[in-house]
């Protein structure tokens, strides 16, 4: 199937800017949709056959080529140096990645701080060994989808952090509900999966995985081997990652917790390698939980941190994700509130930033901290965090006021008040300003986010089975909504557009972004109005303007 607007064959011809990214996702989507279709019959050989033809068509290449030039790493070379910025370097990577003769090159590796102090190693593939993991990536995920543990959330799409707090929720918050948790944290989980166990378990191509992990990595200079471990940094790892973990609630239930409803309480809640089990009696984790995740995890190579591996009391409450999970009083009420631990990295984010600038403009620093706030408050919206919102909002209110008051010490707080601090309705100490143009900047406000009651994901749906298409538009709509909530124009151009591309008609999401275009630009006369605009992807975007298209809301026709 030919998914280029130019048909002819030689790979000079190949052009970037014209290859439908419509027909190339439909064509994947077909493909993972009877691997789907594969691995719930148990036909493992028809597995390999559709994930052979995925991994050799142009769609699945253009598609892999996409991803690993537009993500935020689409900038960042391996140990050859080299990336692929120009439309020419990407429909030559479409050509490129080819099985035979493949090597890959040897990570890059770097290191980044952890929150202890210590330095976390990453390995950085080179960008055609991304491409290639995208690639392969593509046909793994259904079949990682389809066997996945149910209250597994972490690296998966469309599950959230969000969806595995609500899971704690469920399993913890009622009166009946057990009272004492596990609490999870495997050593270097990525560093450590034994290669052998995932070279024999893992269903994809046993030469390309091999070589991944054989690869090795370059640090200053030498060349180190890779025994055990993930192509720590590489697209593909968290997947690989997720199914040697997966299997874990299968055999607890199994083993351990044969009566959902009146047996041992054990339910599991896994965010990759950070998880939770919970357990009627201190005495059923420690003797009978702990020993069976133990050899499960040894199987893979893989040992509990002694450190961050502990029994608790959920009266005494424990941190998961960035929340403090604990029942209070005498009635046990359930709170999810933001952790400490957390609230103090934001603060010291934020404050960060504030002395970082001492003397930036008003409207710059507003710039600055709007979307961390913003991504802050949005986290925790699902939490009892309106206490910690007002909290916040008074400190960064504290580190301002003496920001505006370095900057002019020769002027009283009233003057200075008036020029940094408008009212607005019934509030008298809004950060705002207008920049040279005219433009209001206002700084966000944390007690202004709306706190909502997340609803989880089902846990047994697949992305890639047709059979959830319905209920996995619904909650993309209702999240869209939650997302674009206060950005109206979006928000009402998202909905009219059915949540739809006005190029290639796909679905626009938090997670290919979007870019807001004019139909006929500002520029040529046309109007800044709701009917002169449509939500583009931002490929689709780059296409409209190279190839002079014309956006409408049904598709594309060239301009004029």
């Amino acid at each position: 199937m030919n998914v280029a607007t130019s048909a002819c064959a030689p790979s000079h011809c190949v052009d970037w800017h014209r290859i439908d990214w419509s027909k190339a996702t439909k064509h994947v989507q077909r493909l993972q949709a009877r691997i789907v279709k594969a691995v719930q019959k148990g036909r493992w050989g028809k597995v390999t056959a559709l994930q052979h033809l995925l991994t050799h068509s142009f769609s699945g290449k253009a598609l892999a080529v996409r991803r690993v030039t537009s993500n935020q790493g689409k900038k960042t070379p391996g140990v050859d140096g080299k990336i692929w910025s120009s439309p020419e370097e990407k429909a030559q990577a479409v050509l490129s990645l080819r099985r035979q003769g493949y090597q890959p090159s040897p990570l890059k590796r770097v290191y980044i701080p952890k929150k202890n102090g210590k330095k976390r190693p990453l390995g950085i593939p080179t960008i055609r060994d991304r491409g290639m993991q995208a690639l392969y990536k593509l046909a793994l995920e259904p079949v990682a989808e389809t066997t996945a543990d149910l209250n597994s959330y972490g690296f998966r799409p469309e599950r959230s952090t969000a969806d595995a707090a609500e899971a704690c929720f469920k399993a913890l918050a009622k009166k009946a509900s057990p009272k004492w948790i596990l609490e999870g944290d495997i050593k270097g989980c990525f560093d450590n999966i034994s290669h052998d166990w995932m070279i024999a378990n893992i269903s994809m191509d046993k030469v390309i995985l091999r070589k991944w992990l054989k690869a090795g990595f370059m640090d200053k200079g030498a060349l180190f081997p890779t025994e055990a471990g993930t192509p720590q940094g590489g697209i593909i790892s968290p997947t690989l990652a997720n199914m040697a973990l997966d299997g874990l609630e299968k055999l607890l239930r199994k083993e351990i917790q044969r009566n959902t409803h009146t047996g041992k309480k054990v339910n599991m809640v896994r965010y990759a390698d950070d998880f939770i089990i919970t357990g009627k009696s201190k005495d059923l984790l420690e003797n009978e939980v702990k020993p069976l995740v133990e050899q499960f995890l040894k199987e893979r190579g893989l040992v509990l941190s002694p450190e961050k591996t502990k029994i608790t009391h959920i009266r005494d409450g424990f941190n998961f994700l960035g929340w403090n999970i604990r029942k209070y009083g005498k009635q046990g009420k359930y709170l999810q509130k933001p952790a400490e631990n957390n609230t103090s990295a934001f603060l010291r984010k934020v404050v960060g930033i504030i002395k970082g600038n001492k003397a930036i403009k008003q409207e710059k620093l507003i710039a600055l901290l709007n979307p961390i706030i913003r991504g802050w408050g949005n986290y925790h919206q699902h939490s009892v965090a309106k206490e910690t919102y007002s909290s916040m909002d008074h400190a960064l209110w504290e580190h301002l006021w003496q920001w505006a008051k370095r900057r002019h010490p020769n002027k009283g707080s009233q003057w200075i008040k008036e020029k940094y601090f408008q009212s607005r309705g019934s509030r008298n100490w809004v950060f705002t300003c207008k920049d040279e143009n005219g433009k209001e900047w206002t700084l966000l406000k944390l007690s202004d986010t709306k706190i909502v009651r997340h609803v989880k994901i089902k846990g047994e749906v697949n992305p890639f089975d047709p059979k959830w298409e319905t209920y996995r538009e619904d909650r993309l709509a209702k999240h869209m909504a939650l997302s674009l909530k206060g950005r109206n124009k979006l928000l009402r151009h998202w909905k009219e557009q059915n949540g739809n591309c006005a190029i290639c008609g796909e679905k626009i999401t938090r997670e290919t972004g979007w870019h807001l275009h004019h139909i006929i630009r500002t520029t040529d006369g046309g109007p800044d109005t709701h009917r002169n605009r449509v939500l583009l992807h931002p490929q689709c975007y780059n296409q409209v303007h190279i190839r002079k298209l014309e956006a409408v809301t049904t598709g594309f026709r060239k301009g004029s």
